[in-house]
């Protein structure tokens, strides 16, 4: 038998006072939230934007709500809408788990679209700007899914790897460590240091399509040891749900990349 490590028993509610539930899933978004807001009113100061400190904080209540509707409402479409239909009341317990990234990107990128609109703002040089941060909500996020001891990886004999307690028997990949890594920790130093490249960083789009090149690609790497959704399995037997969804990211990546223009009066 393989060696494995143990599994950390975390309670996934951090404090319990009467009806008051505080639970490490929803500190992940507060924390990713509230650095994201951090790091935006500092960014967005920069040029071309000229984020005003006020206009980040508004921005916080469009992203909040963005995230929330958005990953929900993804995570029903795209992996159990069956379920939800026949159980709709259980689509408003987002306590529970169960978000869509894929899901939450569309919803933040629509209240991206409409914030920049209502304040007369160029949305690629903003959504540049929370490409960088968003890598810290990921990292915790997926911290989150691992002390929830949820999506976890597929069976392996790795010396690293864990026997998940909803998982069965037997050791699997530890993969919401490897996606907080890679979509959290390496994305964010990768997307961070081309913002602040002179080659890059005054093409507005760059900086968006190497946030989605990167997530996309760590996606779809991870999806290959995590355990596929039994709601969903294997799509045509080879794609995972998240690895379909992950497909419009990298090419719209691609394109951005590609078709990125030098704001006016930027040095080219």
């Amino acid at each position: 038998m393989s060696l494995v490590i143990p599994y950390p028993q975390i309670d996934p509610v951090l404090v319990e006072i009467g009806p008051l539930v505080l639970r490490w899933y929803a500190l992940a978004y507060i924390a990713g939230l509230l650095g994201g807001w951090a790091l935006i009113r500092r960014l967005g100061r920069r040029s071309p934007l000229h984020l005003d400190p006020v206009a980040a904080d508004d921005f916080m209540t469009w992203a909040t709500l963005g995230v929330i509707l958005g990953g929900r409402i993804g995570f029903v479409l795209f992996y159990n809408l069956s379920y939800y239909m026949e159980n709709p009341l259980q689509i408003l317990q987002v306590w529970h788990g169960g978000m869509s990234f894929h899901g939450g990107l569309a919803g933040v990128t629509l209240a991206m679209w409409l914030f920049t609109r209502n304040r007369g703002l160029s949305f690629l040089a903003f959504t540049d700007v929370v490409a960088c941060v968003t890598p810290i909500g990921l990292f915790f996020g997926r911290l989150a899914n691992f002390i929830n001891g949820e999506l976890w990886g597929r069976v392996t004999d790795v010396p690293w790897a864990m026997v998940f307690p909803r998982g069965g028997p037997l050791p699997r990949h530890p993969s919401q460590l490897y996606e907080a890594a890679l979509e959290g920790l390496v994305l964010f130093v990768i997307v961070n240091l081309v913002a602040r490249s002179t080659l890059w960083r005054h093409h507005s789009g760059r900086t968006t399509g190497v946030f989605l090149i990167g997530y996309a690609l760590s996606r779809m790497a991870v999806e290959m040891v995590r355990q596929f959704d039994p709601q969903v399995g294997l799509l045509w037997d080879v794609l995972t749900m998240g690895q379909l969804l992950s497909i419009p990211m990298l090419l719209l990546g691609l394109y951005l990349v590609w078709r990125a223009q030098p704001v006016t009066g930027s040095p080219q």
